[in-house]
């Protein structure tokens, strides 16, 4: 699904989608993308920020509330506080304009391949003290707390944990997560870590498992109190 207020961008990239082999559906403002979402459940939404009536960041928000779907941002270079807000409320990616359709494109096909569990992982199962990880399933749970998680935050996790104590820099996370790594989008990681942090951690202000190594990265510490 691709939701976007100029007329010309949905047509383009319905074309390159739809010639990817991607079925495709559209909405031009908030309101009717909430409608149009509730009623054809895509498997992936593109997502403009700037919208007439709803913004992207309250579709967003809306979406998330009853949906892990991928999101996609489309945004402008001058909202850099408004594509952190964005990846703070579950968006997974951002593609700033003015962009590639082919971009856009491959970095679809960049997540999905993401949320598709290859055979070697599918029986994969990670548990670390009280957190157990579901690789093929896809849950994660803190002793019987279920974690919801979205696709991106759920791949940044299993990373991290699957190398307790291992330090990963922001670009090697994004590598190993998320498949590429697009130069300039390393920061994005600090925000899904902070989504991360906020779900997952008993206290966010002071994290037990997802641990920052100023200077480097992030690492997973197992919390040997557990």
């Amino acid at each position: 699904m691709v939701v976007d207020d100029e007329p010309q961008i949905l047509k383009v990239l319905r074309a390159y989608l739809e010639k990817s082999g991607f079925q495709v559906v559209s909405a031009a403002d908030g309101n009717s993308a909430l409608a149009i979402f509730k009623r054809e459940k895509p498997d992936f939404l593109i997502l403009d920020l700037n919208l007439p009536g709803m913004d992207g960041l309250d579709v967003c928000k809306a979406i998330r509330r009853e949906s892990n779907v991928p999101i996609l941002m489309l945004t402008a270079r001058v909202e850099e506080a408004d594509r952190l807000i964005g990846l703070e409320l579950g968006a997974d990616d951002y593609v700033v304009k003015p962009f590639s359709p082919r971009e856009v494109v491959a970095r679809v096909r960049t997540i999905f391949r993401r949320t598709n569990i290859s055979e070697a992982a599918a029986s994969e199962h990670i548990q670390i003290g009280d957190l157990s990880i579901d690789v093929e399933k896809h849950t994660v749970l803190r002793g019987d707390l279920t974690i919801d998680l979205t696709p991106t935050e759920f791949d940044i996790l299993v990373t991290l944990a699957r190398q307790p104590r291992r330090v990963f820099t922001r670009l090697q996370i994004m590598e190993q997560a998320q498949g590429d790594a697009f130069e300039g989008y390393e920061r994005t990681i600090d925000a899904h870590i902070k989504n991360l942090r906020l779900k997952l951690e008993p206290n966010p202000r002071k994290p037990v498992y997802i641990q920052t190594v100023f200077g480097v990265g992030y690492k997973f510490e197992p919390d040997e109190n557990a």
